[in-house]
């Protein structure tokens, strides 16, 4: 906070088209549980009916965050794994930042982290806001 007010510090938005991610996971499911989503990530959207719905979601997430945390060579050595969407004590969903992307959020000063994720049957988004 500065002068006992806070500062937005990064605000980042995304929209994925849920089909594409279901052909990925049906093309390269291994490869994208390593690679794109944590271990968390991929065994929550094990327990839906429509799993790449959660991912795409999640994947939205970790783009909207990516662009929140833009602005230097170190934020885009972010990997996708260094950002992670949870489900906080009330169910709702939650950023961690790990790695790279938690560095990055200390260089930042941000003190809070703002998730919001909806989807339809065919899109998925998220917004991201950062706070001092």
């Amino acid at each position: 906070m500065r002068g006992g007010v806070s500062v937005i510090l990064g605000l980042g938005l995304d929209l994925v088209d849920v089909a594409r991610v279901e052909a990925l996971v049906a093309r390269h499911p291994a490869r994208a549980a390593a690679r794109l989503f944590t271990e968390g990530e991929w065994g929550y959207a094990a327990t839906k009916a429509r799993p790449a719905l959660h991912l795409a979601a999640r994947f939205a997430a970790k783009e909207a965050a990516y662009k929140a945390l833009a602005g230097s060579a170190e934020a885009r050595a972010i990997g996708w794994r260094d950002l992670e969407v949870v489900r906080g004590v009330d169910g709702a969903p939650a950023l961690v930042l790990h790695g790279r992307a938690e560095a990055r959020a200390r260089v930042l000063g941000v003190r809070a982290i703002h998730l919001s994720l909806t989807h339809t049957a065919d899109t998925a988004a998220a917004v991201v806001i950062l706070e001092s």
